[in-house]
């Protein structure tokens, strides 16, 4: 795993927009017949570069999502967003699951599909292009891509890091 410069976020002093990306209802099977379940996999975002992603499983729908949105607010991270889009191109994966990232110009749009999108949305990203690569599975993806976006880094973190000024950065 490797070592990133998450800054987690408590979700009491924010203003946080929840999102479905799937529901599966899961079935055991015992001696008086089929029991059903739900699990929930939920996006939490504040559209300002903070984010977090959640699972809730409950025998009900309603349920499950609540637990969902509980769980994901107890993994809020920051993201670095500039004007609107990623600062640079990212890939990140997650077991069966590969993403790219890149950032595209103003007014493109989000070029993302199903858990993607959720979480691009919910983050703030208004324009960036996005391939899903490997595995479809929802919950594998929304982990590939939250890997992805914790990998970015901002001129501001790396000039920090390296201890120099932020005009060295890009001057050399």
């Amino acid at each position: 795993m490797a070592n990133y410069n998450i800054h987690r976020v408590k979700a009491s002093e924010l203003e946080l927009k929840d999102k479905l990306v799937s529901i599966n209802r899961v079935t055991k099977v015992t001696k008086g017949g089929r029991t059903f379940g739900f699990s929930a996999i939920v996006v939490v975002g504040n559209e300002d570069g903070i984010v977090g992603h959640g699972l809730g499983k409950a025998k009900e729908v309603t349920t499950a999502i609540e637990k969902g949105i509980d769980d994901a607010k107890k993994n809020l991270v920051k993201i670095p967003v500039i004007n609107g889009t990623i600062p640079h191109s990212q890939t990140g994966k997650y077991r069966g699951a590969q993403v790219f990232l890149k950032p595209a110009a103003h007014g493109t749009g989000v070029i993302a599909g199903g858990a993607m999108r959720a979480i691009l949305e919910n983050v703030g990203v208004t324009d960036v292009l996005a391939k899903s690569k490997g595995s479809s599975n929802p919950h594998n993806v929304v982990k590939a891509t939250m890997d992805a976006l914790m990998q970015l880094r901002d001129a501001r973190s790396i000039a920090r890091q390296r201890g120099v000024s932020l005009d060295k950065v890009f001057n050399g």
